[in-house]
């Protein structure tokens, strides 16, 4: 991933000058990466026993450094309380591996302007950016499926290697409601409360990192002869 990146990044700076003051309003692409799974079998460790995840994503500019943005991913997440320190009670152990779909809009504010370089505004081909937001998580091959809200924070950085192409990696965290991502089964050890420990809105509630690189292609030009902003 990280050699495609720099590959593109090489490749960008070849893109011709007298596309520098094009702007548009939207992106469209798609992303791909991994999505891991944190809760009762695995308490710290964002990146563990990661599984592969891809979607959608689009894009809104508001301006060079605000933005909102929509995607959809699908990933596989799993978990094993047999490679745990921990013990459950009565000593029981099981293991998990579920398909998660995740559809939410996040704000992203960029830490210096993003664009085509347009000298009177000082924007950059490349940013890092902060993202912050909410959506919905479905989780259907659980024992009776799960359906609850998210909110996501994350961060990443973007760069224009042509003057309509981007690329990213982002990296982000989606806290749900629900502690029920990891249940396997109505008897023996059930994760979604082995401790019978009572759960507050988001206290002892199950969580998942995505981890990806996303491409987009801009589309709906801003107007020429339109103040831009």
């Amino acid at each position: 991933m990280v050699l495609l990146l720099l590959l593109l990044i090489l490749f960008g700076g070849a893109a011709k000058a007298q596309y520098a003051d094009e702007e548009y309003r939207m992106e469209l692409g798609g992303r791909l990466g991994g999505m891991a799974y944190m809760g009762d079998a695995n308490y710290s460790n964002p990146f563990k026993d990661m599984g592969l995840s891809a979607g959608v994503v689009a894009r809104y500019n508001f301006n060079p450094r605000m933005v909102l943005k929509a995607d959809v991913a699908m990933g596989r997440i799993s978990g094993d309380t047999g490679t745990m320190d921990n013990v459950f009670p009565n000593g029981l152990r099981t293991s998990f591996e579920h398909v998660i779909y995740d559809v939410g809009v996040q704000f992203e504010y960029n830490f210096w302007p993003y664009g085509n370089g347009m000298s009177y505004r000082d924007s950059r081909r490349f940013t890092p950016y902060m993202a912050g937001g909410m959506g919905l998580t479905f989780a259907p091959k659980t024992v009776e499926g799960v359906t609850a809200v998210n909110f996501s924070l994350g961060a990443g950085i973007k760069y224009k290697f042509a003057p309509r192409w981007n690329v990213g990696i982002e990296f982000s965290m989606r806290f749900s409601t629900s502690d029920e991502l990891d249940v396997t089964a109505s008897e023996g050890l059930v994760l979604d409360d082995p401790y019978l420990i009572k759960s507050g809105f988001l206290k002892n509630k199950d969580c998942y990192s995505m981890v990806g690189l996303m491409v987009t292609y801009d589309i709906w030009p801003k107007c020429d002869n339109c103040n831009k902003n």
